[in-house]
């Protein structure tokens, strides 16, 4: 049962934490939107898609911005407790470090479960669902009903088609078609023509009361054929046929494989909510600051210390991926360095050292 000093710290440590995760979700939103939206403009996703892409990518980013939010959280939580002298009545009172891990073990806790439910099961269903999205999307911009005025290409560019004028019912006046058949163009030009099937992986373009001319580039002999209807089929290829990238496959099968590659993703969603884990044992300590610090005095190298910790983890994660010797021992040796250096810091609170280790402040103080 948490008492009113467990509650207090509880409190403090979840406002921060929430405050400096806002923020850094604030800036990634701002960041993925502008992108989503240039790619939107670019393809013609409709303004539903867009906001369910950057809802699916903010899910996708998560992972990354909540250990780095706890982190920073609890750094400035005990930052503030310090400066305004409040950890020391509390030291005063026999509450020391290992006490204070208490309630902000629970949160630390209650915060690595969701990113184990986000890294291994969430991401990768993100990962599949905005990658199903964005093909539907991108092939029903491109191959939907044709705009008056506008070249439109089809089957990756090997056909080309205009029409001057389209009519509401989708009839279609002053059609231009191109299309490469092996090393030959086609060239059609029709007084009207329907488009049937528009945004179906199967379409179909009839062209009536028109010409066409067919031949090899730079060859003399082309045939030209006068129609009165004419049809050009045109198949999509499947959305689906594309690569399919490691984040999309489910954990259950990532631990199936032998593949350096598999093995280096599922490293990395075990390493999600260990590293919540790790950098709460290492904020503690970090945060303590001494007589007449500033209250964002350890905020500086708290940001160095996640940046290195995160950098190594990249690094051995590529090492897995690239199956060399050095990925054998996987990521966990690089979470035993951050907690060597929170025991060596609480080693160093816990067992002060005599007169002449300590800072000048103190040995004033302590002389006092």
């Amino acid at each position: 049962m948490l008492n009113r000093l467990d509650r207090y710290l509880l409190r403090e440590v979840t406002w921060n934490f929430v405050a400096v995760t806002g923020v850094l979700l604030i800036v990634l939103l701002s960041n993925q939107f502008a992108r989503v939206l240039g790619q939107a403009a670019s393809t013609g996703f409709p303004v539903d898609i867009v906001m369910t892409l950057i809802g699916l990518t903010t899910l996708q980013q998560l992972t990354v911005l909540v250990p780095v939010g706890l982190f920073l959280g609890i750094v400035l939580a005990l930052g503030r407790l310090y400066h305004e002298s409040e950890m020391t009545a509390m030291t005063a009172c026999g509450v020391g470090p290992l006490r204070i891990y208490r309630p902000i073990a629970l949160l630390a806790v209650v915060i690595a479960a969701l990113l184990a439910v986000l890294s291994f099961r969430v991401v990768p269903a993100a990962w599949m669902q905005s990658s199903e999205l964005r093909n539907e999307a991108t092939r029903a911009a491109q191959f939907g009903a044709l705009e008056p005025g506008r070249f439109r290409s089809f089957a990756g560019g090997d056909a080309v088609f205009y029409a001057e004028r389209v009519e509401p019912t989708g009839e279609l006046f002053g059609v231009f078609v191109q299309r490469s058949v092996g090393d030959k163009i086609e060239v059609a030009m029709a007084e009207r023509a329907v488009q049937r099937g528009a945004g179906q992986p199967e379409q179909l373009f009839i062209l009536y009361d028109g010409r066409r001319y067919e031949g090899v580039p730079g060859a003399p002999n082309w045939r030209i054929v006068e129609f009165r209807e004419h049809g050009i089929p045109v198949r999509l290829p499947d959305a689906r046929a594309g690569k399919r990238r490691i984040e999309m496959k489910t954990t259950e099968s990532l631990l199936d494989s032998d593949d350096p590659k598999d093995r280096a993703e599922l490293a990395w969603r075990i390493a999600v909510p260990v590293m919540a884990l790790v950098l709460t044992i290492l904020a503690v300590p970090l945060a303590r600051l001494r007589p007449r610090q500033g209250r964002f005095a350890r905020v500086a190298f708290a940001v160095l210390a996640y940046f290195v910790y995160s950098n190594l983890l990249a690094a051995a994660r590529v090492w897995i991926q690239k199956d060399s010797p050095a990925g054998e021992f996987g990521l966990w040796w690089v979470h035993l360095l951050p907690l060597a250096v929170a025991a060596w810091l609480l080693w160093q609170e816990l067992h002060p050292g005599p007169a002449w280790r300590m800072p000048w402040s103190r040995r004033r103080a302590t002389a006092a």
